[in-house]
């Protein structure tokens, strides 16, 4: 049931329903934050990878980006992955929950960013953004969406449409890097694992046709309140851990 939610609101919302993934694993089914992290690199991969399709069909994918940008993301991504072993499942989590803060934050604003009418992004900025964005994909299993789709929308000019189908690719490429990096650290359940995914991914098909229905403003306000509410609570129940 968990696994079908997600896979509805990343379904109507085109994001943002992956980061539920490791506090389902965390906190429902009893994971540790690294197994957690793992599964939910995987989770949100193959389902990314599957609505990236769509996009490219309709031509909103722009290659070149996509490319560039997850080539130098999968290395960030395999560099956190593997620097997780230095950090505590406490340390991961309090991390992970400043991720969902921002994330909210990000749909507060309501990612209202400006159609753009170039599709260049400068190579320096493309390979900046990757390697931030994808140490942080490696060390707390989010695909980043909500910080992709900005920057290549509002720093690099991409349109819209195209920045959130060049998102997508760009997440399942470096999701997989991560998940390779945590191969070998953590036992992963891979037929719980895959069954999780591939209902995940049929979720994401009924939000895909309740998103005709159903207005997208409220929506993000809603789960970015629900985002705010839940990283405060891990936060809270992490950060003290720590000191």
């Amino acid at each position: 049931m968990l696994a079908a939610l997600m896979g509805v609101l990343l379904g109507l919302l085109g994001g943002g329903g992956s980061i539920l993934a490791v506090p389902i694993f965390v906190y429902v089914l009893g994971y540790g934050a690294k197994e957690a992290i793992a599964m939910s690199l995987a989770v949100v991969g193959v389902t990314s990878l599957f609505a990236a399709v769509g996009h490219w069909r309709r031509g909103n994918v722009n290659l070149r980006v996509a490319l560039i940008f997850g080539a130098v993301a999968m290395a960030g991504t395999y560099l956190g992955a593997r620097l997780a072993v230095f950090f505590s499942d406490a340390a991961q989590l309090a991390l992970f929950a400043g991720v969902m803060l921002l994330a909210a934050f990000f749909m507060f604003r309501d990612g209202g960013a400006p159609e753009a009418e170039s599709h260049g992004m400068p190579l320096a900025l493309i390979v900046f953004e990757g390697i931030g964005v994808g140490v942080l994909t490696g060390l707390v299993g989010v695909g980043g969406g909500f910080l992709i789709v900005p920057a290549l929308v509002l720093l690099g000019r991409v349109p819209m449409k195209i920045a959130i189908g060049t998102s997508l690719l760009v997440i399942a490429m470096k999701s997989a890097a991560g998940f390779v990096g945590y191969l070998g650290q953590v036992d992963v359940p891979w037929t719980y694992m895959t069954a999780f995914t591939l209902v995940a991914m049929l979720g994401s098909l009924g939000g895909s046709f309740l998103a005709n229905f159903l207005p997208q403003r409220t929506l993000k306000k809603g789960f970015a309140a629900f985002l705010t509410l839940m990283g405060a609570l891990i936060l809270a129940q992490n950060v003290s851990t720590l000191f």
